[in-house]
């Protein structure tokens, strides 16, 4: 893998986020495919399997690009980088709901407005000079 910011940090991440939905699935036996309450990961993360998936499904995406090239890292890292930003600032509205779908709570808002931080930084504000998507 090259020294390319969007690569490193989608393969990490991307690692991350596989590691986390594999072990959420530890913390889940019992809860509700979509509860709106769920197990604690780390003792702070609420999640329930479909949140587990859903990480699985982002880090897979994350790694696949990270090991592919620059171009796919950066439009990952910036897609789930802005998906994330909007996850992290409607969580907090979803608490309490029944639209609470993913088991969110505080700390998850937080961690994912952390991940957008990061990835949406790496995505746009480095290698400029590579497309995040190809020319038409």
């Amino acid at each position: 893998m090259s020294s390319s910011p969007n690569r490193i940090v989608a393969t990490v991440f991307g690692a991350v986020y596989l590691l986390v939905g594999l072990l959420g699935f530890a913390v889940t036996g019992g809860v509700g495919f979509i509860a709106t309450e769920g197990g604690l990961l780390l003792g702070i993360f609420e999640v329930n399997p479909l949140h587990n998936i859903a990480h699985l499904l982002i880090g897979a995406a994350l790694l696949v690009a990270g090991l592919a090239n620059a171009r796919a890292a950066k439009g990952v890292n910036t897609t789930v980088g802005a998906v994330y930003l909007l996850l992290g600032i409607i969580g907090f509205f979803l608490v309490g709901t029944a639209a609470n779908i993913l088991a969110l709570n505080t700390a998850d808002h937080f961690l994912h407005l952390a991940s957008a931080v990061v990835l949406l930084g790496v995505g746009l504000g480095t290698e400029r000079n590579v497309p995040r998507t190809a020319a038409v």
